[in-house]
């Protein structure tokens, strides 16, 4: 640990320390480090404390109505409904770190170990679960629509043993974060969060990060690319209208995540390249994907909040199960309910139509 503190205090603390805070980046340790002059970071430290902080706010609002509106409707759940819910169940989750988040981007980590690692474990739980459960959806449609296997899709406690088995997957992929995560004091004035594993961290950070980008992306990415674009085959060759129409909210939470986290996992890979040295590093180019790190894991910060927002402008069934909802509570009148009732001939499922 001499040495390791050794490399880090040879720099600058103030130079590199935003730059480390982020969860998946590397020590300046070894072969890893660079004496490189790091430009400004893209967003002050107050600007993302806000980002933070709004995004915890609305992903807390919107994915609590969602977990609400399914709950309420125990008669109406649908097979993708409740990998709808254990999906807000991880944003929610993910979400609740954010604040945590934000103090150490102002403070450095002054929570002490015991709470880097559960808090690091939330985080890391709750990303590998809510791609896994996307994985989920995608193969839960493909076999109801290419296959027409009514098996899995139709019996609901069959999905609810799924989803457990998704959330202990997540769980076990996540262990390595929970066992080396520490508080780690840099100087006397500066702490930070992250895996240490004695003199070998920088190998061992980078086969966690493989293993994060195979297991956490690349796998389900691959999953889902399959069953959907044989889904959507099957769907314009049959001409199944009501069908196409259904899948719109499940094709749209999808395509958000992408958008999302797609970006920061390109981001990441190319950083991978240039710590193993098959792309060449340069000052200049470090400085180039860090401030791509930044940018890009704030975009999949966002991400936990979006679901509620697709729901409630693409899902019909959502709003009308929010009414309902609003309206047992008194919150709206019995009239202004049954002027935005779904007709009875759509699909009862809460949120996914009648998938």
């Amino acid at each position: 640990m001499g040495e390791f503190q050794n490399f880090v205090w040879s720099v600058s603390d103030e130079m590199w320390f935003e730059g480390f805070e982020n969860f998946t980046g590397m020590p300046p340790t070894g072969e890893d480090f660079r004496p490189c002059d790091t430009d400004a970071d893209v967003l002050s430290s107050s600007a993302l404390v806000a980002v933070y902080i709004m995004v915890f706010l609305l992903s807390l609002l919107g994915n609590s109505l969602v977990m609400v509106v399914i709950l309420s409707s125990q008669v109406t759940r649908s097979v993708t409904d409740v990998y709808l819910l254990n999906l807000a169940i991880a944003d929610l989750l993910f979400a609740l770190t954010l604040p945590v988040w934000a103090v150490n981007k102002e403070k450095g980590w002054i929570f002490g170990t015991p709470f880097c690692k559960i808090v690091s474990l939330l985080k890391e739980v709750n990303f590998y679960s809510g791609i896994l459960l996307l994985a989920g959806i995608s193969m839960d449609r493909y076999l109801a629509i290419v296959h027409a296997t009514h098996t899995l899709t139709q019996k609901r406690h069959l999905v609810k043993f799924i989803c457990m088995g998704i959330w202990v997957v997540s769980l076990i992929l996540s262990l390595p974060t929970f066992l080396f995560r520490k508080a780690f004091p840099l100087n006397e004035s500066i702490t930070v969060c992250y895996e240490f594993l004695g003199s070998d961290t920088t190998k061992w950070r980078l086969v966690l990060r493989f293993v994060f980008q195979i297991f956490g992306f690349i796998l389900p990415l691959l999953i889902m690319l399959f069953c959907y674009s044989f889904t959507l085959r099957t769907l314009f060759k049959a001409q199944m209208g009501q069908k196409h129409r259904a899948m719109r909210v499940i094709f749209a939470v999808v395509l958000v995540f992408l958008l999302c986290w797609l970006p920061y996992n390109l981001v990441l890979l190319v950083d991978t390249f240039m710590r193993n040295h098959w792309i060449e590093e340069t000052c200049e180019r470090r400085n180039h994907i860090d401030r791509a790190l930044e940018v890009t894991e704030i975009l999949g910060f966002l991400h936990s909040c979006l679901n509620p927002i697709i729901y409630a402008f693409i899902g019909q069934k959502f709003r009308q199960g929010l009414l309902k909802v609003l309206a047992a509570r008194g919150l709206i009148s019995k009239e202004f309910l049954a002027r935005h009732r779904v007709p009875s001939h759509c699909s009862s499922s809460t949120i996914a139509s009648n998938l």
